[in-house]
């Protein structure tokens, strides 16, 4: 069997600023294919993308060339496999039960979306990213988290840190000291707060940690945090930007939607259109192959799932967003056994409570200048800005 062609033509800088025309490229041409820029065999049709995070004996999460490790000063539970990932996934479940969900962070959110939605200014052009999305996730993140202490600045500067050190694959300097000055103020805090909670548990993530019958080590009780600090506000600040973005570019669906209340379907179609977390890695454990290509063991795959979302097998016109598209089979949440630990919240949150209660709010909202929406992004995507009118 023959290896994956090489592609040494496409740049990061190109991935980053938009993947999705040469995803369908590589799709229709070369589903597997090793790409320099990224020093990965890239995965883009769905049955692969899947079939990889399903088979986690092949396939192990533990990718060990990227800064991920140098970045949080850990090796996360997102780089582990078997019972080592499930005990430390385990100890942070508890906060996320549907009793939980249900009484605690449902109306948490309802509460702070409604503060943060009260201080929108009518009737003149504000940017929701810094105005509504990136601040309401760092908040609901934080009471979530057991970090209530951390302004939303706090917690947006972190991840933002996390995020670009974990994919500092060029071995810059500024972003690997910049998260270091990071964990200093994470680490002090995570003392601070692990203290208060042994005397005052509660259903909080580090709350439950500490307090555990047969609690984790605290180095990994840090680095779990850490992760969901570095994930937890991007992904939801990302999913709202865009699914209002897909909306409010297309009158027509919004209308319906106000008519049907089927909010949640128009949530799903955002973050198959744009996925918050484009692309993940995966090691080969054992010789294998891919469509008759031969990946060698200790190979690392890139699956995308931002192309996988595209696939023209499963999704007609998949670079249009389409609220009513009906089936959706988008892996947006991944699958196997690192499935996306806040799945169910982010559906509550954006398609049952977020997207109904700003329309109900801003009935007239309009995205203004919209060819002035900046999208970026390779690991991770969204837009930059959203520029609108509360009307």
């Amino acid at each position: 069997m023959p290896l994956a062609p090489v592609n040494d033509a496409v740049t990061i800088t190109e991935l980053i600023g938009n993947p999705y025309p040469f995803y369908r490229q590589m799709r229709a041409e070369t589903p597997v294919v090793s790409v320099k820029a990224v020093n990965r065999v890239m995965l883009t049709k769905a049955a692969d993308t899947r079939a990889v995070k399903d088979d986690a004996e092949t396939w192990s999460s533990d990718d060990p060339d990227t800064p991920m490790k140098r970045a949080f000063q850990a090796h996360t539970l997102m780089r582990k496999d078997g019972e080592e990932h499930l005990r430390e996934r385990n100890a942070m479940m508890p906060t996320f039960t549907p009793k939980n969900l249900k009484t605690l962070w449902g109306p948490a959110y309802e509460r702070l979306a409604g503060q943060y939605l009260d201080r929108l200014p009518k009737d003149e052009v504000v940017d929701l990213f810094p105005a509504l999305a990136g601040p309401l996730a760092a908040r609901i993140l934080a009471e979530i988290l057991g970090l209530s202490d951390a302004t939303d600045d706090d917690m947006q500067a972190w991840s933002q840190a996390l995020i670009d050190g974990a994919g500092n694959f060029g071995g810059f300097d500024e972003p690997f000291e910049r998260v270091d000055r990071a964990h200093l103020a994470m680490n002090a805090l995570l003392e601070r707060r692990a203290d208060f909670y042994r005397a005052n548990p509660d259903e909080t993530a580090l709350s439950v940690m500490v307090n555990a019958d047969d609690p984790i080590e605290w180095g990994q009780i840090v680095s779990n945090i850490k992760i969901a600090i570095g994930g937890g506000i991007n992904e939801p600040r990302d999913a709202l930007l865009t699914v209002l973005h897909g909306l409010l570019t297309n009158p027509d669906q919004l209308d319906e939607l106000k008519r049907t209340g089927n909010w949640g379907a128009a949530f799903e179609e955002a973050i198959r259109w744009v996925a918050p977390i484009q692309v993940s890695s995966r090691r080969a454990t054992r010789d294998t192959q891919i469509r008759g290509i031969d990946i060698p063991k200790g190979t690392v795959v890139m699956t995308c799932q931002a192309s996988s979302n595209h696939d023209e097998e499963l999704f007609e016109n998949g670079h249009l967003f389409n609220a009513f598209r009906g089936r959706n089979p988008h892996q947006s949440f991944g699958s196997g056994p690192h499935h996306c630990m806040g799945t169910h919240l982010a559906r509550l949150m954006l398609g049952k409570i977020m997207l109904p209660m700003i329309f109900d709010r801003f009935p007239n909202m309009e995205l203004v200048e919209p060819e002035t929406v900046v999208w970026k992004g390779f690991g991770f995507r969204g837009p930059l800005n959203l520029p609108v009118r509360l009307t």
